[in-house]
């Protein structure tokens, strides 16, 4: 059970069931034993408005800028106005991207297009992450504005769920080793 601003690092070897155990919290498997809910009684419905699932691969097109994939997920996503959400620039200005707002994402390197699907979480703001392995491709500098991203995102009462082997620099993360 995470309280609001907690965070819990999923670990363990590989395929001992990490992003499993986020895809049946982001409500695309069924759960095999139990419920899973964001508060008592939440639908699955719910649970999945109030969440942004983050996986292996970007959810990006690779033939949109940069700017045209943010305004996509942020059209797509929208729900109510939350004043947690931000607008592109900000949201690539703090993963250090605003140079890039009308590049073809295609075009951008890895470590690049990783930074720009994090943006993703900041411009419609969802109660809960689930990220999976969401340092791959980072360089250092990368990896320390995400930290402190996910540090404000906490701070502003959210929830994160992260598998990963990196250290994300949460001092006070519960942790799961599977």
């Amino acid at each position: 059970m995470l309280a609001e601003g907690e965070a819990l690092v999923v670990s363990g070897r590989n395929g001992a069931g990490k992003s499993t155990l986020l895809r049946a919290l982001a409500g695309l498997l069924p759960p095999s034993k139990g419920a899973i809910s964001l508060t008592s009684g939440a639908s699955e419905v719910e649970l999945a408005q109030n969440t942004h699932y983050l996986a292996h691969a970007d959810g990006m097109k690779l033939a949109l800028s940069v700017e045209e994939n943010l305004n996509f997920w942020a059209n797509y996503l929208v729900g109510a106005p939350d004043p947690r959400s931000l607008s592109i620039p900000q949201a690539l200005s703090i993963v250090g991207l605003t140079h890039a707002l009308r590049a073809p994402f295609g075009a951008l390197s890895a470590g690049q297009k990783r930074r720009a699907a994090l943006a993703r979480l900041l411009v419609v703001y969802r109660p809960l992450w689930l990220l999976d392995e969401p340092m791959t491709a980072l360089d250092q500098a990368s990896r320390a504005r995400f930290a402190q991203a996910m540090r404000a995102y906490g701070a502003q009462g959210g929830l994160i769920v992260v598998a990963t082997h990196e250290p994300l620099g949460f001092n006070t993360a519960q942790e799961l080793v599977l």
